[in-house]
């Protein structure tokens, strides 16, 4: 059994509560650790940290503290495996994917250590004579990242990274069902030398760990990823901080007549059952044309029937366990109410017969837009076939949703992944490709209730900082804006 500790100004320490929690293997449903229950007081300790830590990190040279990302993304790289397997065990995705995951941590700390020579602002020329005009990016302050258990190391990654790169000092508070990826995560920034303080990890429950970084009033800024709820709940409560919000989503593969089916029937796979379809980007909705509806369905349900479930460690596994026993009760609840609504069950749609927390992958047909099934976020290894007669309808179907998060359309018609494109609500889309594979140097982020702002890229660095604007006037004389300004027209 593992155990971690709280990190507050440069060292590992238990929680005032003197409480603790167990995280399971997803997989056995055994426990994997023990880890401290943080509350308001850890919370206090951790703020007053990173307020002392924040004067000398936002004056260190922004080159000096891409050093010590690109360090991060050294020790990473180099860990890569060890980090991957204890995903494995705490999360339950398969190794290939728990793989991607910490590269996607490694590519992120590796490109924000570039944004450190970069952190570029702007000029622009004065309405006045002898005045010159530019922007800089200035650090919020304090900022709470509140992480999410469906990729544990990687998300986490996407937040500290631009929040580090900008200046920032943090409070990071991962989700209670994978504390001991974030440990190690803590780790490799220690060993990597960042100044103490900078960086606290807060383990612990929402109500006493994450309400209170949410409502402190020493934080200039939150960035969630999480639920619809809870991002609600962040709105009405953060007070005047900068907030970041990634919701989630009910993301749609269009599937038109003249598409190249097997290579949309990979996307799909992909989409709908990696992660156990356990990704905001996840594809629980497919848009099919109905002149290729029952050739995608058999090929479809012929696929992932042979889907093996088990074990991420295991090489043979194509799927892992759902996160916890109420993710599988979500899934069973949301089985029996498509049932319940006349969608067809193609197949899955029950609890696998093995310790853990294992859900066949499930297919419905005969789904109606408005069917519930079709509509909320199930977080789960179930996809439902929805029939169109054209594109337009098909746009409409996938714009039907209160989500806008990713999409994807499988097409070899340039116009209609173009019109796809330009109409389809949504921060991403994928043309022949899945709705998921974010690449880390690209914008990250949705439209409606999926949440506003953008994470990775060069959008990251615009959430963690602000923009100053400065004019500088060499003139000698008191020049103003709009008064003093030179009409050329009338002279």
């Amino acid at each position: 059994m593992r155990e971690g500790q709280l990190y507050i100004n440069g060292k590992f320490v238990n929680s005032n509560s003197r409480k603790t929690f167990v995280s399971l293997n997803p997989a056995t449903a055994k426990p994997f650790g023990i880890y401290q229950a943080g509350n308001k007081k850890d919370v206090d300790n951790a703020v007053k940290a990173a307020k002392k830590a924040l004067p000398s990190w936002k004056k260190t040279p922004a080159p000096k503290r891409a050093e010590i990302l690109f360090e991060v993304s050294s020790l990473l790289r180099k860990n890569k495996e060890k980090l991957a397997k204890i995903m494995v065990l705490e999360m339950g995705k398969i190794l290939k994917e728990t793989r991607g995951d910490v590269q996607e941590a490694i590519d992120i700390f590796e490109y924000m250590t570039g944004e450190g020579r970069r952190l570029f602002g702007h000029t622009a020329p004065s309405e006045l004579k002898n005045k010159f005009c530019l922007t800089f990016r200035i650090p919020l302050g304090i900022v709470g990242l509140i992480t999410p258990w469906n990729f544990p190391i990687a998300i986490p990654a996407w937040k500290l990274a631009p929040a580090l790169i900008c200046g920032n000092t943090c409070i990071f508070k991962p989700s209670s069902d994978t504390p001991g990826c974030a440990v190690e995560l803590i780790k490799i920034l220690e060993k990597a030398c960042i100044p103490k303080g900078v960086v606290n990890l807060i383990t612990g429950s929402a109500d006493d760990v994450g309400i209170q970084i949410i409502k402190h009033p020493n934080l200039n800024g939150i960035s969630f990823t999480g639920s619809v709820e809870t991002g609600e709940f962040i709105t009405a409560n953060a007070g005047l901080k900068k907030v970041g919000l990634e919701l989630g989503g009910k993301n749609a593969i269009i599937v038109m007549d003249d598409a190249d089916l097997d290579l949309a029937l990979d996307g799909i796979i992909w989409g709908a059952f990696g992660t156990t379809g356990q990704r905001c980007t996840a594809a629980s909705r497919v848009i099919v044309h109905k002149k290729v509806k029952k050739e995608l369905e058999e090929k479809l349900v012929k696929k992932a029937e042979k889907l093996r479930l088990g074990s991420g460690l295991k090489e043979t596994t194509d799927i892992g366990p759902l996160i916890n026993q109420k993710a599988v009760e979500k899934s069973e609840y949301y089985t029996n109410l498509g049932k319940k609504q006349k969608a067809k069950l193609l197949c899955g749609g029950q609890k696998a017969d093995m310790n853990g927390f294992f859900f066949r992958p499930t297919v419905f047909a005969n789904v109606k837009p408005k069917m519930r099934i079709a509509q909320e976020e199930i977080f789960g290894p179930i996809v439902s076939l929805i029939s169109v007669s054209n594109l337009n309808e098909a746009i409409k179907v996938c714009n039907s949703v209160k989500y806008g998060l990713s999409s994807a359309i499988y097409t070899n018609n340039i116009r209609n992944a173009m019109i796809a494109i330009n109409e389809i609500e949504a921060g991403i889309t994928y043309v022949n490709s899945s709705t998921i594979g974010a690449e880390v140097h690209l914008p990250f982020g949705g439209v409606k209730a999926t949440g506003h702002g953008r994470e990775a890229g060069w959008t990251a660095i615009e959430e963690f900082s602000e923009e100053k604007t400065v004019y500088i006037d060499y003139s000698g004389k008191l020049q103003r804006v709009q008064i003093d300004t030179v009409d050329v027209k009338k002279k």
